[in-house]
């Protein structure tokens, strides 16, 4: 019923409109990339598959060499892939030059003009395009609004600060009003402080501009503060794709649940009912990956928050010994030894009520219900 009620009530232009937002804005379909020949040859990306939906913040995360800038130039056109093919809104655009793609970068450096000023710069692109002055005057305008600097409209950009230059790119990028923009890492160049006010920033701009974005960056706690879903990658492949949340609590693979924040693994002999037997000396309830199906040992894995420390002797805990105790002001984390020689490290956080352990102590360490999680490798 509710179908066909939209169908009688929505016009022909209103349900394409529709099922274009529905659809992938980039999709990215067994896309390699080979560097060289022979004995020589380096594969770059290996049959990478992705789709990317309209209005997202999506990221490309993965150590260095891992194949994400490579992947994001493919995408600019800037590179071409050795095979595979990559949409936009349907149409493959693989082999388009990069001029005829409604897509722009902002790069790690930022490339801006030294000699120009700040609205020369944002107005640049426009004028490469032909644009009309007083629609170049008023995009200009709107751009240094949307990242809040009108006031340095007529300054040089040699004569501004690293955060205030990565917002004027961000305006000249901006500023043609692309389908698609692509982020280099551009906050690398960026103190701790300031590449935190401008995660926060970038967010407020993707979300106001309903462009999607593709960001690439190495940085964890970068891509978790700013994304509605990653792709982690190493070595070429895309290893798992989900929002911050499914990345951080719900890794599918080593890499991905080590290279995602701090965490723990354990070994142990698949049980019935989807527990554990860990060789630290407790059985836990562990679930598997989706599509898994685990037998004889297995990894699991448990993120230090989701544990806490109990009295040794505790019933269902694991017997270990404090082995180290780092404090960092909201909360400490215990290293823990266990009795199988394994290290397990706890989070907890720091209150007045909160207790202590001595280095030496013998502790329990209490897994939170659900938190133990299967890993394919």
């Amino acid at each position: 019923m509710q179908a066909a009620k939209l169908g009688a009530e929505t016009s022909p232009r209103e349900r394409e409109g529709a099922a274009q937002e529905a659809a992938p804005v980039i999709s990215i379909r067994e896309v390699s990339k080979v560097f060289g020949q022979g004995v020589a040859a380096f594969t770059a990306l290996d049959r990478v598959q992705i789709d990317i939906g309209q209005n997202e913040f999506f990221t490309l995360l993965g150590p260095s060499g891992c194949g994400k800038t490579t992947l994001l130039r493919l995408i600019a056109g800037f590179d071409y892939p050795t095979m595979g093919e990559i949409r936009l809104f349907g149409q493959d655009i693989a082999r388009q030059p990069p001029f005829k793609r409604p897509i722009n970068t902002v790069f790690q450096n930022y490339a801006l003009f030294p000699h120009m000023t700040v609205g020369q710069n944002v107005g640049f692109g426009l004028e490469m395009l032909g644009r009309p002055k007083a629609e170049i005057a008023g995009r200009v305008d709107e751009m240094l609004r949307l990242v809040r600097m009108e006031a340095l409209k007529d300054r040089r950009t040699s004569e501004i600060s690293g955060g205030q230059q990565q917002r004027v790119a961000l305006a000249r990028a901006l500023a043609p009003q692309p389908k698609v923009l692509l982020l280099d890492e551009p906050l690398s160049a960026l103190d701790y402080k300031l590449r935190k006010e401008m995660q926060i920033e970038l967010k407020r701009l993707q979300h106001e501009t309903g462009i999607t974005f593709i960001f690439v960056t190495h940085d964890q706690e970068e891509a978790l503060t700013m994304s509605d879903r990653i792709a982690v990658m190493s070595g070429g492949r895309v290893l798992q794709i989900g929002s911050a949340h499914d990345i951080y609590e719900r890794p599918t693979e080593r890499f991905v649940a080590n290279f995602i924040g701090e965490t723990n693994f354990l070994e142990g002999q698949v049980q019935g009912g989807g527990s554990v037997a860990l060789d630290a000396g407790s059985v836990v309830p562990a679930l598997p990956p989706e599509g898994f199906a685990p037998s004889g040992r297995v990894t699991v894995v448990i993120r230090p928050e989701h544990a806490r420390l109990v009295p040794s002797g505790t019933a269902g805990s694991l017997a270990g010994t404090v082995s180290n105790a780092v404090y960092f002001g909201t909360d400490t984390h215990y290293h823990v030894t266990l009795g199988d020689g394994s290290e397990f490290m706890v989070r907890q956080q720091n209150s007045r009520a909160s207790a202590s352990h001595e280095i030496g102590a013998p502790v329990g360490v209490a897994i939170d219900e659900g938190a133990a999680r299967m890993l394919r490798d």
